[in-house]
């Protein structure tokens, strides 16, 4: 059945054509449009029903908060206007109008067009150059993956977007936090699902004592295993398979990464596993073999995050040397502030998104783009396979493998 046709508000009309529905999620709707003075194609995100839950008002906040916190960056999506709907004074619906772009970085994988070494290093060039930015304000993304969900919880497509000309945008903060220095901030933010399952960091699954950076360059790491094998590395059922699929491919941790899972149970089941060795990724990627790409893979899917590659190790590896740049890979001049995360009450989250809805059209502005200044890589979108396959949907099930195994009497 069709996805019912978003309709815009008189204000929102006055600006903006739509064109066609793009994809519709548990509390929101996205659609092409276009811009009625430019003639320039955006995507307009419908946010709806967000005050009916607590957790959906805050995943609203933190996105718009955080949207215009990354404003300005080439390969973060930006937000380029925005509208209201209102009843009795109060917001019930958030119209955000942000860059159209043609397809997604699974659709990408799973097209006809070949991908070539190029591709694959001007597309974990953009992430890495994204992160960075975002690291720099102390922010995780936590959820860094190539395609849609079953389920468009957010109502957003994908949260790796990719125009014709290969250009990369991260876009989807909705389950972003922020990071400190302290290891027991860290380790109580994980009050939500964090990641699509296969591109989940072990220490996620395994209640690791600390959570820092290095979950979100796991990601990167699934990320481009996918791309070098045209399909996920790590593919697992559920998230004891998803740890067991893990382990055959990196082999057994050492005992001091065991030993700071935060899980007993967890760290019980591994140890009673059979010892297993590491297969090389040559193995699996046999025609990857050269120009770093695996060696680059290794540094990012270590098991122990300690010796996991950072953003920064990343953009200086050999394997991206033809798009490193240090005087264009900038950094966020502050810190992002996650004080909001504290309120609990649904007045307060109304008001929380008045004030931002405010702050916006005060300061609504044109904001030049940091360019790559590099030349482009040409990518036909049109050639992407229809019917792509979705991948899992994270709103049920086990939070991870402790609760999983204990749902197995283990």
């Amino acid at each position: 059945m069709a996805a019912p046709k978003m309709v815009f508000p008189p204000k929102l009309d006055l600006k903006y054509e739509m064109l066609r529905d793009l994809g519709q999620g548990a509390y929101g709707l996205v659609c092409a449009a276009k811009d009625r003075s430019t003639g320039v194609e955006v995507a307009i995100k419908r946010l709806s029903k967000i005050f009916e839950k607590p957790i959906l008002a805050k995943r609203a906040i933190r996105e718009i908060k955080l949207l215009r916190h990354f404003t300005g960056h080439e390969n973060i999506t930006s937000i380029l206007d925005m509208e209201v709907t209102e009843q009795d004074d109060q917001y019930e619906e958030i119209y955000l109008v942000q860059e159209l772009m043609e397809a997604d970085l699974h659709q990408i994988i799973r097209s006809a067009q070949a991908l070539t070494d190029a591709h694959y290093q001007y597309f974990i060039y953009q992430i890495c150059r994204g992160l960075k930015y975002i690291h720099s304000a102390n922010v995780l993304h936590r959820d860094l993956k190539p395609g849609k969900l079953t389920n468009l919880l957010l109502g957003c497509l994908a949260n790796l977007l990719v125009n014709a000309d290969c250009e990369l945008k991260i876009c989807d903060f909705g389950l972003a936090r922020g990071f400190s220095s302290e290891p027991d901030v860290n380790g109580g933010f994980m009050t939500e699902y964090v990641a699509t399952r296969w591109y989940r960091a072990p220490e996620i699954m395994l209640a690791f004592r600390n959570y820092t950076k290095a979950i979100d360059m796991w990601s990167v790491g699934c990320i481009f295993a996918e791309l070098l094998g045209s399909k996920p590395l790590f593919k697992g059922r559920d998230y004891v398979d998803q740890l067991n699929q893990i382990l055959s491919v990196l082999g057994t941790p050492d005992d001091e990464t065991l030993s700071r899972i935060g899980s007993d149970r967890a760290q019980m089941y591994i140890r009673s596993l059979p010892q297993m060795p590491k297969i090389p990724f040559v193995n699996l990627y046999s025609s990857a073999s050269e120009l770093g790409r695996l060696e680059m893979l290794e540094g990012l899917l270590k098991f122990d995050p300690a010796t996991r590659m950072t953003v920064d190790e990343a953009l200086v590896h050999p394997y991206l040397e033809a798009y490193h740049d240090p005087g264009d890979e900038p950094v966020h001049d502050r810190l992002f502030d996650f004080s909001f995360e504290i309120v609990e009450s649904m007045d307060d989250m109304r008001k929380l998104i008045s004030a931002e809805i405010r702050e916006y059209k005060h300061s609504q502005e044109s904001s030049s783009q940091m360019g790559l200044g590099r030349a482009q890589l040409p990518l036909n979108v049109s050639e992407r396979a229809d019917g792509i396959e979705g991948q899992e949907d994270y709103t049920t099930g086990a939070m991870d493998v402790d609760e999983e195994l204990r749902m197995r009497d283990y």
